[in-house]
């Protein structure tokens, strides 16, 4: 029985306020799929908030791989369920789902992000995999014509994601900034956290911004290969450049304050690119 779609679009504006409206800009009938795909995303994404140790951490996790392997044992959870029908129904690649899983198990520990590289992979594997499946969903005739966009996409939207989340991070002494990001603007993963090298660190914020610039302008070089039917998956990125622009101005402020634009100008601008057909 497929779980009503207010129940999973009230899930999802729990945990991911922004995804939840950029879901209410696509076609109502794709607003169930797609509210799936994200409340799953925002889930696994929110589980270092909900435990105390990595271990508890990574059960959780385990018990969706394990769903999504058997296909089964999700009964009476409703986005457990929701999500099984929804892979069903659009034949969706549940090892995609798996990869976005292990890549979260990073979220659960204090390691450094080794490089650029790594950064770009994990992004891959949530925010650009996440792209994919939304666009498999809503066109899949035409969902890998978009795939490269996705990649440069889920990278720029990773770099605000963690820009945002700094402070937090910072208080936790989890570090996303690259290793070799750090490397080239005086600093390691100690002094970062340390937040008293203020010049330094408002270069490794500006570099980390310029990374994920650099892939918003690839994803916006790729804009014609988004078919019209597909625009809804990238709408949230349009959110990527305000929090740049917040960031730099920011500099070594934003381990200790919040950059989130208002909700009122996330909304207005996922409208916009929503329009427009532009983020």
């Amino acid at each position: 029985m497929q779980v009503p779609d207010a129940q999973i679009l009230a899930t999802l504006r729990d945990t991911d306020r922004d995804r939840y409206l950029a879901c209410l800009l696509a076609p109502p009938e794709k607003r169930h799929s797609l509210a799936c795909l994200y409340a799953f995303h925002a889930e696994i994404a929110r589980i270092r908030d909900l435990v105390h140790e990595p271990l508890p951490g990574e059960i959780r996790l385990q018990w969706w791989r394990d769903l999504l392997e058997n296909r089964s044992g999700g009964e009476g959870h409703p986005l457990a369920e929701a999500l099984l029908a929804c892979i069903s129904e659009h034949h969706l690649p549940v090892a995609v789902l798996q990869n976005m899983i292990d890549a979260r198990i990073f979220d659960l520990y204090d390691d450094p992000m080794e490089d650029t590289t790594a950064l770009e992979g994990y992004a891959g594997e949530t925010a650009s995999a996440l792209i994919q499946l939304a666009s498999l969903t809503l066109d899949p005739a035409n969902a890998r014509m978009s795939a490269d966009a996705a990649g440069h996409a889920g990278v720029a939207q990773t770099v605000a994601g963690l820009l945002l989340l700094l402070p937090v991070h910072s208080r936790r002494g989890q570090v996303y900034f690259p290793a070799d990001l750090l490397r080239a603007t005086g600093l390691d993963r100690e002094t970062l956290l340390d937040g008293r090298d203020e010049v330094a660190i408002g270069r490794a914020v500006r570099a980390f911004c310029g990374l994920g610039r650099d892939h918003l302008a690839k994803a916006r070089s790729s804009l014609d290969s988004i078919s019209p039917q597909n625009f809804s998956a990238f709408i949230s990125v349009a959110l990527a450049e305000p929090v740049f622009e917040r960031a730099e101005a920011a500099g070594a402020r934003i381990l200790r304050q919040s950059i989130q634009p208002p909700q009122w100008q996330r909304q207005w601008r996922m409208w916009r690119a929503s329009r427009r057909r532009r983020f």
